[in-house]
């Protein structure tokens, strides 16, 4: 087994791999600022990517966002995912890669393999199901046999929701069964916008969808069980109560990460697992029509290669400007946030959950700052930290892992808390 630790002889602690990208630049930046939190409060680290002028503009451009000019001596790593041997040999300078490089669907697995392969760690960013379970299906027991801890959706998407639903549970005094997330942005004059990997991540998510279902057959998982009352699924379009404002089933990977945390909670922990259901506002009843006109046009344009051609060539206008090729302005980032409140019932400690419907309740938030492009890095570089300094709080065997299976035990939420992701009751 290689189990590649803190204390190796690896000339780096992290090693951002897409630092050139839209979001490894902020991911870049957000490393910068905690380098005094790595292992004996030196964190030693390297960006990585194709092009060495591209990545050294990088540099320059944090030098000049952070005021540090000793950013720019920063080393740089030359690796393409198209070269086999330059990823591995990254992979064999650094504990972690923090791989940036979507979408995963496409770039992803290389970067899996040469990690699992050189024994290094690896955390991404990933909102893709299909990306995620396949490499969960392919890669759990080689990463296992290797000490390596493949955990992906490290980001947004998923660490406040999957760490969020653990908080409650651990928040609640009994058995908690089921748990829902609302969730809903605020933004300033300028309104928010998402640099477009993440909009084609959702086409070719949708117009694989088939795909992805009979990939989750190859598991052949039995159900989860169910404890006390079954957990009542909200219409595609519904005016919640909880929220004052028009909502829908959240369309990304949280629900399928939560559900995976719970499935290693039940299974190799035996812990109680929780039911999940996962929203996200809309707005008025303008942004309702909005929405069904542009949503039903993009289902239908998902179904052919033209009409996704014309989804990528253009995302800001079949968008309505919330996706575009050249991301938020940094304005835009600093006036955005974020909010999941999560609405839990169980038991309490003297009831039994076979008998009877729930008799307690509790709510819970997840506050934090614009989502993409800094609670991202925020997530992503504090559940680096958290490996590096409490491996003896993680699983006992490498593998593939949910945030939540990986760092359940861990003090991530406190180091998130630190770093303006709020976790409280409410």
């Amino acid at each position: 087994m290689v189990t590649v630790s803190a204390s190796s002889g690896r000339p780096y602690h992290l090693i951002i791999y897409g630092a050139s990208g839209f979001t490894g630049q902020f991911v870049v930046e957000e490393v910068a600022r905690t380098s005094s939190e790595g292992p004996k409060g030196n964190l030693k680290w390297a960006i990585a990517g194709r092009s060495r002028p591209k990545l050294e503009k990088v540099l320059e451009q944090a030098a000049e966002a952070l005021g540090r000019p000793d950013l720019k001596s920063v080393d740089i790593i030359i690796a393409d995912v198209g070269e086999p041997e330059s990823l591995a040999a990254m992979c064999r300078q650094g504990v972690i890669v923090l791989n940036c490089v979507g979408p995963y669907r496409f770039f992803g697995e290389p970067v899996v393999q040469a990690c699992v392969e050189n024994g290094a760690h690896l955390l991404d960013v990933s909102g893709e199901p299909q990306f995620l379970e396949g490499i969960q299906l392919n890669y759990h027991d080689k990463a296992s046999e290797q000490g390596v801890y493949i955990i992906g959706s490290c980001g947004f998407d998923s660490i406040p929701a999957d760490m969020g639903v653990i908080y409650t549970r651990d928040q609640f005094k009994g058995t908690l069964t089921t748990v829902e997330s609302f969730l809903s942005a605020n933004t300033g004059p300028e309104g928010a916008r998402l640099n477009e990997g993440t909009w084609q991540s959702a086409i070719y998510g949708l117009a694989d969808s088939s795909k992805l279902r009979s990939l989750r057959k190859k598991f052949g998982h039995k159900p989860l069980p169910v404890v006390g009352t079954k957990i009542k699924r909200r219409s595609a379009l519904f005016f919640s109560r909880e929220m004052q404002q028009y909502a829908v089933p959240f369309m990304g990977t949280d629900p399928s990460v939560v559900k995976r945390t719970q499935r290693y909670l039940a299974e190799e922990l035996h812990e109680s697992p929780v039911q999940y259901g996962a929203y996200v506002g809309i707005g008025g009843i303008s942004s309702v029509f909005k929405f069904l006109f542009f949503g039903m046009m993009f289902w239908f344009m998902v179904k052919c290669s033209f009409g996704r051609k014309l989804l990528i060539k253009f995302p800001e206008f079949f968008s309505l400007g919330y996706f575009s090729k050249t991301g938020p302005t940094r304005k835009q980032i600093e006036e955005t946030s974020f909010q999941f409140v999560f609405f839990g019932e169980g038991y309490t400690e003297d009831q039994d959950p076979s008998q009877g419907k729930p008799n307690a309740k509790i709510r819970t938030v997840v506050q934090g700052p614009e989502p993409g492009y800094v609670a991202t890095p925020i997530s992503m570089v504090q559940a680096a930290i958290t490996i590096l300094n409490e491996p003896e709080s993680l699983p006992k065997k490498g593998g593939v892992y949910t945030p939540g299976s990986a760092f359940g035990k861990t003090t991530i939420i406190k180091r998130l808390d630190k770093h303006g992701i709020k976790f409280s009751i409410m």
